[in-house]
């Protein structure tokens, strides 16, 4: 068994101030960090359940979406190797590159190669609204992908994977070292009730 990890760091700067807190009694004494985080939802990788957008709301959320809708799920890996500014993904491009038919829980497409998301313009690759449903024709409950909408005209890639019942892996590193057509993906936020979009940990198992 090889694990991979897909989760983008969160900074220091993203995410907490620390501070010490005294702990003991007259006989022992150390000290403890604690800390205090403040920055939004979208930090790191994170997911987002279908609740993320208010109108397709499922009513579940990070407390609720059962666990084993997340852990060691069957996936599917597709690889393209597109640059920056290369534009859209068409849903004909994805289905000639899948290595094999999509039976299980998950879809993993790394678009960009050996690119992770941020070393390319903002949104200049996205996934086609044709492509947005092809996706969500395949029947999977759980996606990662390093590239999703377009800026500035939106292909409503969100809005139609949450409206099928599909979860979002956002911002993962590493889809390019997933060197099988089949892993196990596994994504573990914390659970917070009423949240809908948290960062996560995200394991592919090889």
């Amino acid at each position: 068994m090889k694990l991979i990890e897909l989760t983008h760091t969160i900074t220091e700067a993203e995410a907490a101030t620390q501070h010490e807190l005294a702990i003991g009694d007259k006989n022992f004494s150390y000290t403890g960090v604690v800390y205090d985080f403040s920055h939004n939802s979208m930090v790191g990788t994170y997911i987002d359940f279908p609740g993320h957008i208010k109108e397709v709301d499922d009513g579940r959320d990070a407390a609720s979406f059962p666990v084993e809708r997340l852990f060691r799920i069957d996936a599917t890996v597709v690889h393209l190797d597109r640059e920056s500014g290369s534009g859209s993904v068409s849903a004909a491009e994805l289905q000639d590159a899948c290595p094999e038919e999509i039976n299980g829980g998950a879809l993993i497409i790394n678009a960009l190669g050996h690119r992770r998301f941020d070393e390319i313009d903002h949104q200049s690759v996205y996934l086609s609204a044709e492509a947005g449903a092809w996706i969500c024709q395949t029947g999977i409950h759980l996606f990662a992908s390093d590239v999703y909408e377009s800026t500035p005209k939106l292909q409503n890639i969100f809005y139609d994977m949450f409206e099928s019942g599909i979860s979002t892996i956002c911002q993962p590193i590493n889809l390019h070292l997933l060197d099988k057509p089949r892993v196990k993906l596994t994504a573990l936020p914390a659970r917070f009730e009423q949240v809908t979009q948290v960062p996560c940990r995200v394991i592919a198992e090889l």
